[in-house]
């Protein structure tokens, strides 16, 4: 199925909008010369630990810890990211670090 030439324009104009509303829009809600309303300051406290804390529930979610390999690489995983974040709090190296080091434990030793 194709689409004629004034749908393809339609359609490649609604995502120029889009994309121009997502970029543009915050700036116009939240001006630089206006404070930060308390409802973000608070949303931009919380989310971060929120959404944290929906990945590792995602990503734990289907271990199976009576067969297989017991959950221990994930286990694994998880400790190496805490403990790189605890000890250089780069969240970056931490999450890198722990995928590195589950990799591995699933391709070489389970």
């Amino acid at each position: 199925m194709t689409m004629s030439l004034t749908q393809q324009i339609i359609t490649i104009a609604m995502v120029v909008l889009g994309t121009m509303l997502t970029r543009f829009l915050p700036f116009f809600i939240f001006p630089s010369g206006k404070p930060t309303p308390k409802y973000v300051k608070y949303l931009g406290d919380v989310l971060p630990s929120a959404v944290i804390g929906l990945l590792v529930i995602y990503c734990l979610k289907d271990v199976s810890l009576l067969s297989g390999s017991h959950g221990i690489p994930e286990l694994i995983g998880v400790a190496v990211v805490a403990l790189l974040h605890f000890w250089k709090k780069n969240m970056l190296l931490s999450i890198a670090g722990g995928t590195i080091v589950y990799m591995l434990l699933v391709q070489l030793v389970f």
